[in-house]
């Protein structure tokens, strides 16, 4: 693909067409409220980036109950109080030319156990000190993941991904590692599942015809077993109860670490695919123009891109004026990442990625 054509707007089966390629990954933060109201920083953060020409873009992880908050200052989703900054945001957003999307997300056992003493997931676990949700809470669970894609509908955003990846709680109850219940939510593929498919129908009904509805997943780590994901993939795109399809892969280039698997690339185990009309998208290591026209070339229809969006809040612009741009070298010094919106408080959060922000009085 050239680049211009990555420019070439993006049609969905539902709601807006996205301007071109490029969507922002949902980033945590660490920039809001600490009852999850939206921040003045990470309104900017957020509108710098659409701003800077990006079709699609979204929120970092933004939690659908308050026991399922995973970081500090995590963006919230679960409670009406959001409802004015979340409509300020999207309303942000569009004024600026691109698609909205909220990311919604539970961390299940991955809860922040300094906010959350005692965190819920599938099943006991010992090592975090969890409790298992009980039948009727599984469905509370999923009542509240609908409940939050309306309110983010109400408050005027274009769309929702539901968060299936990285080992958050969806993923918990995918994982059979994780997952040890013997009620209808665990046991085989279909159980595990069962969960993450009510939200996508439950959403899909409860929503307007126009609300786009997308999935993150990452097919491997976490107790994700390629096949198994390649089999939920299968039915995912079979049914196109989603519009678009998110791989988290941390690398778009790397193979599978199943050795059954190896000898083509991750990415390429979903896009050779039938999608029928569900784009699909992937994310990992994107950082320059070349690897944006990679990730299309391996069959991709979009493009997620996290770390080069920290570091040029107008990455697409970049890329489009630029065929062979490549992204700032790290690391990068807090007065840099200040010029892009980045707050203090996201600048401390990045400091736990090595190499990524400069240590202090550096002068890269």
């Amino acid at each position: 693909m050239s680049l211009s054509s990555l420019f070439e707007p993006l049609g969905l089966v539902r709601g807006p067409e996205w301007k071109n390629r490029f969507a922002l990954a949902p980033l945590t933060n660490l920039q809001s409220h600490p009852d999850g109201r939206l921040s003045d920083e990470e309104y900017r953060w957020l509108t710098m980036r659409a701003e800077g020409g990006f079709g699609l873009t979204m929120t970092c992880a933004a939690s659908v109950q308050k026991v399922g908050q995973g970081f500090p200052g995590q963006l919230g989703v679960y409670d009406d109080m959001h409802l004015e900054g979340l409509t300020r945001l999207a309303s942000g957003i569009r004024e600026r030319g691109s698609v909205s999307s909220m990311q919604l997300h539970h961390a299940g056992i991955r809860a922040d156990r300094d906010i959350i003493p005692e965190p819920v997931g599938p099943s006991d676990d010992a090592e975090t000190g969890s409790r298992g949700l009980a039948t009727a809470e599984v469905e509370q669970l999923r009542d509240d993941f609908i409940a939050a894609a309306l309110r983010a509908e109400q408050a005027g955003f274009e769309g929702v991904e539901v968060h299936g990846a990285h080992g958050y709680v969806l993923a918990q109850f995918l994982s059979a590692e994780n997952n040890h219940r013997d009620d209808r939510y665990g046991g085989s593929l279909e159980n595990r599942a069962r969960l993450l498919m009510e939200i996508i129908y439950g959403i899909r009904a409860q929503s307007g015809p126009d609300f786009q509805l997308g999935l993150r997943l990452s097919p491997e780590r976490f107790g994700m077993r390629l096949a198994e994901i390649k089999d939920l993939v299968a039915q995912l795109l079979g049914e196109a109860k989603i519009d678009y399809l998110d791989l988290s892969l941390w690398d778009y280039a790397k193979e599978p670490v199943e050795e059954e698997f190896r000898g083509q690339t991750l990415m390429s185990h979903f896009t050779q695919m039938d999608r029928g009309k569900v784009r699909i998208g992937a994310a990992g290591k994107v950082m320059t123009a070349q690897d944006v026209q990679a990730v299309i070339a391996g069959g991709c229809d979009f493009v997620m891109v996290g770390r080069a969006a920290i570091l040029r809040h107008d990455f697409p612009q970049r890329v489009g004026g630029d065929a062979g741009y490549v992204s700032p070298e790290l690391p990068v010094t807090p007065e840099y990442l200040a010029q892009e919106a980045i707050s203090p408080a996201f600048v401390e959060y990045l400091r736990g990625f090595g190499g990524f922000v400069a240590a202090e009085g550096g002068t890269a």
